[in-house]
């Protein structure tokens, strides 16, 4: 495959996010988040699936094989994968219309970290949470826009971001749980480059990639937080990556046209569509959730 991006899907999402990829079935799923969609498509398929959704919804993990959680604007919602039915497992901020979900990962401890933001992006008005075993809890809170949670492959550090204050975070976490032992500190500080930091993943060898919004590229980290390459993208609005293929070595990438006036949407036509590249890199196959 070639190492240029090329078109995966060419509907245009309006907010293109939450990508991730099931190896069990070779499928690759994402949200429009703004227009309440889940998309489904198989690696090598020729068409994709559009799943209507009664809420704004942005993150996916696979339970089982019938199984999958999804992270929705009210709570975690048990999703029947055979018949699409959707059944609230845990309501998380249901009390509080203000707010949607956003960015997500699973540990490789079976956790998910999820996260919520305010629907107009308000400072501060959303939080990461902490879920395992039915438990959640709040890691941080007054976060404006969160983004960038992903991984080490040992499971013993964690990133994250707030996109408004546009630095990546790596925190000490506990291998076995995913939770925090440390405070954070900054791995990526504001850089003075184009765009704000979205989603990222991290590869086999700890290089964090991360879709920069705006800025039409994807950005690769060390683990010490040096720039290590960048890679552009067909549209500016590119919003989270994630390794698919049954060795992991492809990556797919979310992009959104949301926000953008007419002339800028004719000035950046492949806005909102979704990519697949190969990086050359080893990526990884995201765990499985334990409810």
């Amino acid at each position: 495959m070639s190492q240029e991006p090329r078109i995966f899907c060419d509907i245009a999402a309006q907010l293109g996010e939450g990508v991730t990829y099931d190896p069990t079935t070779d499928t690759v799923w994402w949200f429009d988040i703004e227009s309440k969609r889940l998309f489904e498509r198989g690696l090598t398929a020729d068409r994709t699936t559009i799943h209507e959704l009664p809420f704004m919804a942005s993150a996916l993990a696979r339970i089982d094989a019938g199984r999958q959680l999804v992270m929705a604007e009210d709570g975690l919602y048990i999703r029947d994968v055979a018949t699409g039915a959707l059944t609230l497992h845990r309501p998380i901020e249901a009390d509080n219309p203000a707010t949607r979900s956003n960015d997500s990962r699973v540990h490789a401890s079976g956790a998910f970290w999820i996260s919520t933001m305010g629907k107009g992006g308000e400072p501060k008005a959303g939080a990461i949470y902490w879920y395992r075993r039915g438990e959640v809890k709040q890691l941080y809170p007054e976060i404006g826009i969160p983004n960038s949670i992903s991984f080490a492959p040992d499971g013993s550090i964690a990133y994250f971001t707030d996109t408004k204050d546009n630095r990546i975070m790596r925190v000490a976490i506990d291998p076995w749980s995913g939770l925090p032992t440390a405070e954070p500190e900054v791995l990526v500080d504001k850089d003075g480059q184009k765009g704000g930091h979205d989603g990222s993943v991290v590869d086999a060898d700890g290089v964090l990639w991360n879709a920069r919004w705006g800025s039409g590229k994807l950005y690769s980290y060390r683990p010490d937080g040096t720039l290590l390459r960048t890679v552009d993208m067909p549209a500016a609005q590119v919003s989270c990556p994630a390794f698919v293929g049954q060795k992991a070595d492809r990556v797919v990438v979310t992009s959104a046209w949301s926000g953008l006036s007419e002339a800028e949407r004719a000035a950046d036509p492949e806005a909102g569509k979704t990519f697949i590249l190969d990086l050359g890199v080893p990526g990884r196959h995201e765990p499985d959730v334990v409810l």
